[in-house]
């Protein structure tokens, strides 16, 4: 059924039943709306979780041994 169709059934019905039914397709709108924005909100969050981490974590990696083992290679040349 399109708009029209639509709009010329809810006439038939009293006012308070087109209320109800307004109220209902707008609740319906705000939910689907709050999903697309609840889904593109843990992008965001994960890069900033991963800051947070990464800052948490830094003074691990420059200090600890077994973490820089690999930085003796950071004087090599990669290209030979």
């Amino acid at each position: 059924m399109r708009e029209r169709g639509i709009l010329e059934e809810l006439r038939k019905l009293p006012p308070a039943e087109r209320l109800v039914i307004i109220e209902a397709a707008l609740q319906q709108i705000r939910e689907e709306l709050q999903e697309i924005t609840q889904s593109q909100l843990p992008a965001r969050d994960s890069k900033a979780q991963l800051s947070t981490a990464a800052e948490a974590l830094f003074a691990d990696y420059a200090t600890d041994s077994e973490l820089t083992s690999f930085k003796a290679l950071d004087s090599e040349d990669l290209h030979a």
